[in-house]
């Protein structure tokens, strides 16, 4: 009887010593954080850990940082499994500007605006190098001319120099 209590007395203390030794998830975590520093591309990412899985979050430059950052997780000691939430940005996407608006104007161009605007008096025009300015005081018909020649000839202007007559 003696013997049968004492076994079970040291089977219990042997239990308890035993799940007194698995490592704890602040150790774990602090592991993952000690292996994550050596990439520098992982200074983004923050970890969790919840009994023994690795939880990792934030962004990161590629696919590729992506899986090595996973893996030096997964590498730390105590991690049993590895969570990875880590994200990628989208590439970014460069617009060019439309094709259909000039953006030096030449010296046929610049005739075409003179020839169009020839016939209305008081204005007069300068180029500069992507654009037409125009100055003097014009009509509201004569105004809608000169929109119109502007946009035929695809330039782009400054009328803030045009006034209108009374």
């Amino acid at each position: 009887m003696k013997i049968t209590k004492t076994l079970m007395a040291l089977a219990i203390l042997l239990t308890l010593g035993f799940a007194g030794c698995k490592p704890k998830d602040a150790d774990i975590k602090a592991n993952v954080e000690t292996a994550l520093k050596a990439n520098p591309d992982a200074a983004n990412v923050t970890v969790s850990v919840n009994e023994g899985v690795a939880t990792i979050s934030g962004e990161v430059k590629d696919d590729a940082t992506k899986a090595a950052v996973a893996a030096a997780a997964k590498g730390a000691k105590g991690v049993k499994d590895v969570v990875n939430n880590t994200t990628v940005p989208a590439p970014v996407v460069v617009v060019p500007e439309p094709a259909s608006v000039t953006t030096a104007l030449d010296e046929a161009t610049q005739q075409k605006v003179k020839d169009g605007l020839k016939d209305i008096k008081g204005v007069t025009v300068t180029f500069s190098a992507d654009k037409a300015v125009l100055e003097g005081e014009v009509t509201a018909a004569n105004r809608m001319k000169i929109m119109q020649i502007l946009a035929a000839a695809k330039v782009k202007s400054d009328v803030s120099k045009l006034t209108d007559k009374k």
